[in-house]
């Protein structure tokens, strides 16, 4: 069973209870065919919020905890992309919930943007606070404004964002998963802190470029 089919399938039962012989199907067609599992998903995803109203309480139900389950595993797999950077004495920053964090190494220093998503503000001023360090000169910790640990930032509910700098917020109905989802907004984001950096006179060559977004 092609994913397309097998998608559609469920979509248009509403049900998620397959037989064994059908998860082996599904898991190898899955295998066969990374590249249109995004494009099949949406479509699935889409078809199953059309028949919504058709849906009874236990398929609901159902179908809302498997896909629980599978943003949970989603979002851990696309936190570990930034996990391995240089230097790896430091420890992984905290994602901020309703935002993110662009992070790219230059000269054995690793530095961490935080960003909030529209509609959310940093809970302390950091207007003049682009990014936060972590390298040997800070003894390999994050020099952050809160006291011990990796935590850079926190996003807050806010009707106006007035906390941070005007690039440290991602643009109305282009959340952290908005942009990370497109490979041309990801690398601009990246490449824009990364002239940020260059203009506090941090030079060299960039690596270890990546973008985490936080919950929900």
């Amino acid at each position: 069973m092609a994913i397309k089919g097998a998608l559609t399938w469920l979509c248009s039962l509403a049900v998620l209870s397959f037989s064994a012989a059908e998860d082996e199907i599904l898991l190898q067609s899955c295998n066969s065919q990374t590249e249109q599992l995004s494009a099949n998903f949406k479509m699935a995803a889409e078809c199953i919020v059309q028949q919504a109203s058709a849906l009874s309480a236990l398929q609901t139900a159902s179908l809302l905890l498997s896909m629980r389950n599978l943003t949970d595993s989603l979002h851990k797999q696309q936190l570990k992309e930034c996990q391995g950077a240089e230097p790896s004495e430091c420890p992984d920053a905290e994602v901020p919930n309703n935002g993110g964090l662009a992070c790219v190494t230059v000269a054995s220093k690793r530095y961490c943007k935080p960003l909030c998503n529209w509609g959310y503000d940093f809970a302390f001023i950091r207007r003049s606070r682009i990014y936060d360090e972590c390298s040997e000169q800070t003894g390999y910790k994050w020099k952050t404004q809160y006291i011990g640990g990796n935590k850079l930032a926190v996003c807050n509910d806010a009707s106006i964002q007035v906390s941070g700098a005007a690039t440290a917020y991602f643009p109305k109905d282009q959340n952290c998963l908005t942009t990370k989802s497109s490979s041309l907004l990801k690398t601009s984001t990246i490449q824009l802190f990364t002239s940020e950096l260059e203009s506090e006179g941090i030079q060299g060559e960039p690596q270890n470029g990546c973008l985490v977004c936080g919950g929900p």
